[in-house]
């Protein structure tokens, strides 16, 4: 091994500052959207962040020709569906009221965020999960339909009172 010197450190210092201040947002944006915490209060998707980017600049020098923020953003996800895994739906990632995605499991939130926030293709999110393609489809389009199922309350009036017929 070669001793580092230091501006061996000072550039990979900067490089990575100049990475987190394009990608941080997004990320950050990513992992609220897995804990299915409210924008402005998101301590448990800060804390997922963090952990992901420590480990993006431990590895930041063998990271050669390879995509940063592909690098981070697995292991974000990763780590999210580790948590979920180990904590169930308890301490870590419990979502709080009023998150976008909170009525939904944890699963269906990491499979959503992959494929229709990230882009990611359902062959490559099955993969990274280790599910199958089918697996991945069906969660998919489960998750959307309660999302996209309208909220319970009572039916919209027509304008017309019950019990009238019109002329």
């Amino acid at each position: 091994m070669r001793p580092r010197h230091a501006c061996d450190d000072v550039r990979r210092a900067q490089e990575f500052r100049a990475y987190v201040a394009g990608a941080g947002g997004r990320l950050l944006h990513t992992a609220t959207l897995l804990t299915a915490e409210p924008p402005g209060a998101n301590p448990r998707a800060q804390r997922l962040l963090a952990l992901a980017l420590a480990r993006t600049y431990a590895c930041w020098d063998r990271l050669h020709g390879e995509d940063p923020y592909d690098h981070t953003r697995r292991y974000l996800m990763i780590r999210f569906a580790l948590g979920t895994l180990r904590y169930g739906a308890r301490l870590p990632f419990r979502p709080a009221p009023g998150g976008p995605l909170a009525g939904l499991s944890p699963q269906e939130r990491l499979i959503l965020v992959m494929r229709l926030h990230e882009g990611i293709g359902e062959d490559q999110t099955a993969a990274l999960l280790g599910l199958p393609a089918e697996r991945v489809r069906a969660v998919q389009n489960r998750a959307m339909a309660l999302l996209l199922r309208p909220a319970p309350g009572p039916a919209p009036s027509l304008g017309r009172r019950a019990g009238t017929v019109p002329s």
